[in-house]
């Protein structure tokens, strides 16, 4: 007899990025296997994305670790993420680190973690020469991306949610974005691997949480089911359109842009407003604003230097840049 289907599905996930990771293994010594790690909180998701790389990169020639983050958000966080890591080295994982964190306040509680949560994440891959780091994201939280991006306005790309791949050289691999909540808690269950629950995931405080806890469920009880599924398709259809408009206005940035390091209005003026609006936003951040505080009322404000001139001054966008129309040309400086 075979697995319980909640397990197999985990670990059938778990198998093809491993694959992956070995098709594309590229390190100094061609000789040594590589390392896999896993971001590990504790939770449901994140244990059985442990156990189900436990089980199958052995079988595939590949070593696997764990990684957990202390954020230091939560008295005992210390002792917690103590407990974390010997779950992993029970799982056979090694190497398995703590890594505790100072987490800021830019851009409110959530964003500054998360900010943290990987700069430590990237700061372990490259201690340990990781190929890898696995993160246990479901197809619900794809969902919830999807909507909060919705709320925000941000655009299609906000709207595509989560790559399965991202990071530099693909670090960073998310096997479950096609596996729901339910299913890799149930595989915990079926495995008896003890898992946390963050009592920051339920507290209305944050609005990830209202929004997995109230509007979700809303959205299902006006709608019916099958939401999650709906929003996660439509997170990859506006990846697919989101790169595409991506690589579009990396071309077109070079017929707008001079030595100088000015913009053409003219020029960015006869561009599709979508593709002139991703060439500014490529400058502006070049120019050094941090893209996560950067939102589509900051790019159009700046689009109206184009479209709707008036002679306005100039924009200031987080990051201490700002944005002036100067003689036919954008001039945008930090400082």
């Amino acid at each position: 007899m075979g697995p319980h289907p909640a397990v197999a599905a985990i670990r059938l996930a778990v198998r093809r990025v491993l694959h992956d990771v070995l098709t594309h293994h590229c390190t100094q010594d061609r000789h040594q296997p590589p390392l896999v790690l896993v971001a590990c909180s504790g939770g449901a998701d994140s244990m059985a994305l442990a156990s189900a790389l436990a089980f199958e990169a052995p079988k595939l020639g590949v070593r696997a670790g764990g990684v957990t983050i202390d954020h230091g958000l939560q008295e005992g966080s210390d002792l917690r993420a103590t407990e974390v890591a010997l779950r992993l080295r029970a799982l056979r994982l090694d190497p398995v680190e703590v890594v505790p964190v100072t987490v800021g306040r830019e851009g409110g509680p959530e964003a500054a973690a998360r900010d943290a949560r990987y700069a430590a994440l990237d700061a372990t891959a490259e201690r340990y020469g990781a190929s890898a780091v696995l993160l246990g994201h479901t197809r619900d939280d794809q969902a919830e991306t999807v909507l909060l991006g919705l709320a925000r306005g941000s655009g299609t790309r906000s709207l595509s949610g989560m790559a399965a791949t991202s990071g530099r050289g693909g670090r960073y691999r998310r096997p479950f974005l096609d596996v729901d909540r339910q299913t890799a808690r149930k595989a915990c269950l079926i495995q008896a691997l003890p898992v946390w629950d963050d009592p920051h995931n339920s507290d209305p405080a944050y609005t990830r949480s209202r929004l997995r806890h109230e509007g979700l469920p809303a959205l299902e009880k006006a709608l019916g089911k099958g939401v999650v599924e709906a929003l996660a398709r439509t997170a990859q259809l506006s990846r697919d359109d989101a790169d595409a408009l991506d690589a579009w206005a990396a071309d077109a940035e070079g017929t707008v842009l001079d030595e100088t390091g000015t913009l053409d209005v003219a020029a960015l003026f006869a561009l599709p407003p979508a593709v002139r609006r991703r060439v500014l936003r490529r400058a502006v951040i070049g120019a050094g604003s941090p893209a996560g505080s950067l939102f589509a009322r900051h790019i159009e404000e700046v689009d109206r230097l184009i479209t709707a001139w008036r002679g306005q001054g100039a924009i200031n966008l987080p990051g201490r840049v700002g944005v002036r129309r100067q003689g036919g040309r954008l001039v945008i400086r930090q400082g």
